[in-house]
């Protein structure tokens, strides 16, 4: 009997007759793989971590691995495979891509280096907007970062779009330098306010920096602070807390309170993963309170 794909994943009948489990690989280890989701976790002779991977199907998937050729080497390698259950895809998600950065296995190719996401951020007098990396910026702060990139260079483009859209000055931002008293290119050729020259006053030209970086913002964290992503699996229920593309950790049973890190990483893998199915509504959203150092869930 072949293996079949659906809707739920690939899905592999119960091992034929004939089937071998590898002898090198802890027997005990292999059948206590639940088929339910969560990350599964090769383990060598040292015991040290060689692969992580996630399935909605734990014991399926890595029946999977145990069948296939090109993988050899790595099973060659592996003595157990240990597994974390979640409730449902979205926690599998979210907990190997952390793993995978904490631990960097060998193996593993995909999300092994995190990568570094940038954001526009305003201090000072809030005249001019920097670009930084979201990781340099403390998390008491965190509040003056606007947008997410995936590279400085994406951040840099999308700080001239900003400009553009909202006819910001570019002199005022120190995009562009001019000479004293002169209007910059953009007010020549009609896509600049003049601030530059006095005809829009400094303040208002900061008020509407500021309004074109909320409306940023809005658009890419549409929340007020963190949110809780619950999944249930029958009778359990767990919940992921985000803030920011940040994935702070998950809740279980009576858990309600978890401790907000101290430096705010915005995690851009976060961001692929949860951004389309909230976009879509798909998943099941509740509030988080912050108060002090910490998030607590609210039913």
């Amino acid at each position: 009997m072949r293996p079949r794909v659906t809707s739920v994943g690939l899905i592999l009948p119960l091992p034929a007759a004939d089937f071998e489990y590898p002898a090198h690989i802890d027997r005990a280890s292999l059948d206590a793989l639940p088929p339910k989701p969560g990350v599964y976790l090769f383990r060598n002779r040292a015991n040290a971590l060689i692969y992580i991977g996630k399935s909605i199907n734990i014991r399926s998937r890595v029946m999977a691995h145990l069948r296939t050729p090109e993988e050899t080497a790595m099973l060659q390698e592996t003595r157990r495979v240990d597994f974390l259950r979640t409730a449902g895809e979205i926690g599998a998600l979210l907990l190997e891509s952390r793993l995978i950065k904490e631990y960097q296995p060998g193996y593993n190719v995909k999300l092994k280096f995190m990568a570094e996401p940038f954001a526009l951020y305003l201090k000072g007098d809030g005249m001019r907007p920097l670009v930084a990396a979201c990781s340099d910026i403390p998390w008491n702060e965190s509040a003056f970062l606007y947008g997410l990139f995936a590279s400085r260079s994406a951040a840099q483009e999308g700080l001239l779009a900003l400009v553009r859209r909202h006819m910001l000055c570019p002199a005022l931002l120190g995009i562009e330098t001019t000479t004293h008293g002169r209007a910059c290119f953009a007010r020549q050729i009609g896509r600049c306010r003049g601030a530059c020259i006095g005809d829009e006053s400094r303040e208002t030209h900061r008020n509407r920096l500021r309004a074109a970086l909320e409306q940023l913002n809005d658009e890419i964290w549409p929340y007020g602070g963190p949110i809780a992503i619950v999944e249930r699996d029958d009778q359990w229920r767990q919940v992921h807390v985000v803030d920011r593309w940040s994935y702070i950790g998950s809740l279980d049973g009576r858990r309600r309170k978890i401790k907000l890190p101290v430096k705010h990483v915005v995690d851009i893998d976060t961001y692929k993963i949860l951004a389309k199915p909230l976009a879509d509504g798909k998943l099941t959203i509740a509030a988080c309170e912050v108060r002090r150092s910490a998030a607590y869930y609210v039913d």
